[in-house]
């Protein structure tokens, strides 16, 4: 067990020592909130993190996030949603040291009731939370920069790689990384989908055929694993191909030959094999689909890219490339996203990753006006649905950034915006009752009604 530094003891409450010293031995530097957001355990970790001690029963929105504008970690915890961020260090008043810290919440009790909050936090290390362009890819997330360092590795070997991932992730985009960064660089890149013909057409664009092994074969052609000699060849939604086509890309591996459609003997061919699917290959065997043989040769190598969902941090830095892209080549310029429309993107599940983004990032870019992204512009599915998907009214967040409103009044419009009018989680994510929140909203002459 690794030393701990010598920790200030608090005599008069023997309880939250006790805690706090078994927190420490069991999880770490954590904080324990009940369904309201307010701290009822912290460890001797979480203090040394967090720069400060952490007093019990305060409000974890405010302890965490203060009074900055953006606040996407509190405002999950407010909607009940599990997240993971990278915080500014809350330290002491007037700490401006520029300090991160990371954070992730764990839901404690099952069903739709959250019982309350465990929440993990461990101080970054330098530029952990740096943005990084990897082949096309933009990430702050920890995981997927695991993902590149693995890349990075294997590209120089020969190993076959299974890339697993959700449609839109960016799995093609990883090929074509390990394609560049390999010895076979200046070899052909062949890809194919394997969902996307009929077993009896893919098997011939696959392997290739003679002359006369069918109806229409004028001559001998070469299907996509001969044209891939000395490159690799990229077997997308491998998971689809066919049971009796999987014998013969088992024997392409196995022997490094290739028999085409109709032929005889086979043919030496010299490809690395990248794989990649949305399914888990696992269970595709146990289910009959698919062969365990070939899938223990297929990922060698496995490659797993998170969804976007699982990266909300991620949302901002890669809108802000496909804006910078959309900017160039269209007749509106994007300077800014707003609040609330930032918030509805923060909080959407992204089923489509990177290209359901896009495809959102498109439609507001053709529909709406002027250089600000407002929540308005959004696909309805996105602008308008809470984390639970049910239809909701929205606030409108059009005085959000008046300058002539006090920064209360101003902190409490975001809150409503960024919550879609949800006066709890409104409530949650400032750090207040909602009795607080009404009194002060009818003191500026807000609707309280």
């Amino acid at each position: 067990m690794k030393p701990r530094a010598p920790r200030r003891t608090v005599a008069a409450d023997p309880d939250r020592e006790l805690f706090a010293q078994a927190l420490d031995e069991l999880v770490g530097a954590v904080l324990v909130l009940d369904d309201q957001l307010r701290v009822r355990a912290a460890s001797h970790g979480a203090a040394e993190v967090l720069g400060f001690e952490v007093p019990l029963g305060g409000s974890a929105a405010t302890l965490l996030c203060g009074d900055r504008p953006k606040r996407p970690f509190a405002e999950a915890l407010a909607s009940g949603v599990g997240f993971q961020a990278v915080i500014p260090r809350p330290g002491r008043p007037g700490d401006a040291s520029g300090e991160q810290v990371r954070v992730r919440s764990i839901p404690l009790g099952g069903g739709a009731t959250t019982q309350g909050w465990i929440v993990l936090v461990a101080a970054v290390a330098g530029d952990d939370d740096a943005p990084e362009l990897f082949h096309g890819l933009w990430t702050r997330d920890p995981r997927m920069k695991e993902a590149f360092r693995i890349i990075e590795k294997v590209a120089a070997e020969d190993f076959t790689v299974l890339i697993r991932g959700e449609t839109g992730s960016g799995k093609e985009l990883v090929a074509h990384a390990l394609h560049a960064r390999s010895p076979r660089h200046a070899g052909p890149f062949r890809a194919i989908n394997c969902a996307a013909l009929p077993a009896n057409l893919l098997e011939s664009e696959l392997f290739g055929h003679v002359r006369g092994a069918f109806t229409g074969a004028i001559k001998d052609t070469p299907g996509h694993i001969q044209l891939a000699d000395g490159g690799p060849l990229f077997l997308d939604e491998v998971a689809e191909l066919p049971l009796e086509l999987q014998a013969k890309l088992l024997r392409v591996i196995e022997t490094r030959t290739v028999l085409p459609v109709g032929g005889r003997d086979p043919m030496p061919v010299d490809v690395r094999v990248v794989s990649a699917t949305h399914r888990a290959l696992r269970a595709e065997v146990a289910a009959g689909r698919f062969r365990a043989d070939l899938m223990y040769r297929l990922r060698v190598i496995p490659i797993r890219l998170p969804p976007l969902r699982e990266r909300p941090a991620d949302v901002r830095l890669i809108a802000g490339k496909i804006i910078d892209e959309l900017n160039q080549r269209g007749r509106r310029r994007i300077e800014s996203i707003s609040l609330a429309a930032e918030a509805a993107m923060e909080r959407h599940e992204w089923l489509g990753n990177v290209r359901e983004l896009r495809n959102a990032l498109s439609y507001a870019f053709a529909i709406g006006e002027g250089s600000v992204l407002e929540l308005g512009h959004l696909p309805p599915e996105i602008a308008a649905t809470d984390p639970g998907g049910a239809e909701v009214t929205v606030v409108a967040e059009a005085a959000v950034l008046d300058p002539e409103l006090t920064p209360e009044v101003r902190r409490i419009r975001d809150a409503l915006a960024r919550t879609a009018g949800n006066r709890d989680r409104a409530a949650k994510l400032l750090g207040w009752s909602r009795v607080t929140l009404w009194r002060r909203m009818r003191a500026h002459g807000l609707d309280a009604s």
